[in-house]
């Protein structure tokens, strides 16, 4: 080989390497540029403290979608998220601030209830075989109304040592990103390295011949409902204790329409059998950059909700094509 073949073989890998990566992760590239724009209309989009911002409202995002996305790889969906993480709020307030109970009891209330809500979802969907979609979009409201009923009061004032879990830093780090971090961690690793995360796809190409292979497909998608339930109450809890107040009827509301477009923005079929973590991860920070970046240039509500709109139907576009393109 000459020199001049030893000097460019390392920028042509890296080249293609990147073309591959770009072909791959379609929305990378979408991330990159929406970011550079931005920075260039508000110059003051990658400020740390704005980026910080981002990454501590995205982290509740992230803390359900993980779950949620491994639920729709293997088949199913959850639309009742929102609805939980308002109930789970409300449990853990309600804990805290009235009972004076300490952060730890409070947080296992809460996880406890979205326990409950997933384990409904998964008995009604996996063993009775009832739709997801129905059965979800109807515990969606049925759990907003039983919130509402048990706390008809905002609730507020949850204590110092509940504020922890919103407000604390971890080696300078906020501690709902650190929390958000150990989600994907955990996902990813699950996915990549357990027969389990391997049954999830199988799951979601083929239920039939998943079962024909000795594959538990409704113990298994049972499982990720529980999960995803315990997940969103997690994200209530952080949320209130952010904001000190949790009101029944508008806490979390329309969350499930966020967490379902990160999810499908990021590479996720609606149909099953295809995603992956990382592909959420950049779906979470489309969503919150996209959101932050409208904030800054005082975009109207409603042409942000619009763009939330468009990004949803680009996802399901993104997830629909990309596997098409790609042979």
């Amino acid at each position: 080989m000459t020199t001049a073949d030893r000097v460019l073989t390392r920028p042509r890998l890296i080249a293609t390497g990147g073309l591959t990566t770009a072909r791959r992760n379609p929305l990378l590239v979408v991330l990159v540029a929406m970011v550079l724009v931005f920075q260039l209309t508000t110059g003051s989009f990658l400020d740390p403290a704005n980026l910080g911002g981002i990454a501590t409202d995205a982290a509740t995002l992230a803390i359900v979608a993980v779950p949620l996305a491994l639920l729709v790889i293997s088949g199913y969906l959850d639309l009742s998220v929102g609805s939980t993480l308002a109930l789970g709020g409300l449990v853990a307030g309600w804990l805290a601030g009235q009972h004076h109970q300490s952060p730890a009891v409070a947080l296992l209330g809460a996880l406890a209830a979205g326990a409950v809500v997933g384990a409904v979802n998964g008995v009604l969907c996996c063993y009775f075989g009832l739709s997801a979609f129905i059965v979800t979009l109807g515990m969606l409201t049925a759990v907003r109304g039983l919130a509402q009923q048990l706390f008809p009061l905002p609730l507020s004032g949850f204590g110092s040592g509940f504020a922890w879990i919103g407000g604390a830093r971890i080696a300078g780090i906020a501690a709902p990103v650190v929390i958000a971090a150990l989600v994907l961690a955990a996902g990813a690793l699950f996915l990549a390295f357990t027969p389990a995360g391997r049954h999830v796809f199988a799951i979601g190409v083929n239920r039939e011949a998943a079962h024909l292979s000795g594959i538990q497909i409704r113990r298994t998608p049972f499982a990720l409902f529980v999960v995803t339930g315990v997940a969103a109450a997690l994200a209530g809890a952080v949320k209130a204790s952010i904001l000190d107040s949790v009101v029944a009827g508008t806490s979390g509301s329309g969350f499930e329409l966020a967490v379902l477009t990160a999810v499908l923005v990021g590479g996720v079929a609606l149909t099953g059998g295809s995603g992956s973590i990382f592909g959420v991860l950049l779906g979470v920070l489309f969503l919150g950059c996209l959101q932050n970046g409208l904030t800054l240039l005082n975009v109207p509500t409603f042409w942000q909700q619009m763009a939330q709109g468009v990004a949803l139907v680009a996802g399901a576009a993104l997830a629909y094509f990309a596997p098409r393109t790609g042979r």
